[in-house]
């Protein structure tokens, strides 16, 4: 009789296979998003798109909500990293014109405007967004904040928090607008809220 083998079966392609799923369900979500806005974005249709089962998104998601915040955290942690290493006032000026790109440009900026309007009126949506997106962003960018203060690499006339509000409503509120967001706002918002020492 041969030995039984104790170590567990090692899965064989499943989880590449399932990782190839949801990259593409992501890409579908926003992609639709873009084409043809949150109201006529579905389950159905995402699914078409990526080529699964309806059945596999929900296992993995509850909500097309849900769907869209994975795309738009992904997608922001990539392409809207916040500054790391010691910031500096360009630095900040750049995450600033970054983000205004980011709005105007990205698929995943439409996730990020459509997930603020939805959650003005959906109170599920506003606590998911807020709790996965927002908040951990929000720190992320306060701490940016206050490590470039202690340096003095800027001299911030507001408190923190309403240093990043002055900062970022602007540029939000244009883009929720359609108005484009200039280099010379973003320049002077940065020049005027965080008055950089020389």
């Amino acid at each position: 009789m041969p030995a039984v083998n104790s170590q567990p079966r090692r899965a064989r392609s499943g989880n590449r296979r399932d990782e190839a799923a949801r990259v593409a369900v992501l890409h579908a979500a926003d992609d639709l998003l873009v084409e043809h806005g949150f109201a006529a974005l579905t389950v159905e249709a995402i699914a078409r798109r990526a080529g699964v089962a309806k059945q596999t998104i929900y296992r993995w998601w509850p909500s097309k909500v849900e769907i869209l915040l994975d795309t738009l955290i992904e997608d922001t942690a990539k392409r809207l990293p916040v500054p790391t290493e010691l910031p500096t006032a360009d630095s900040i000026r750049a995450y600033l014109r970054d983000f205004a790109d980011f709005l105007a440009a990205d698929p995943a900026g439409k996730c990020l405007l459509t997930l603020l309007a939805e959650s003005q009126h959906d109170p599920g949506t506003a606590a998911s967004f807020h709790e996965r997106y927002l908040e951990p962003r929000r720190i992320a960018e306060l701490e940016m904040l206050t490590r470039a203060t202690e340096a003095g690499e800027v001299a911030p006339v507001l408190g923190p928090e309403a240093t990043m509000d002055a900062l970022l409503g602007p540029i939000v509120y244009s883009a929720l607008t359609g108005v484009a967001v200039t280099r010379d706002l973003v320049d002077t918002l940065a020049e005027n809220i965080l008055r950089p020492r020389a």
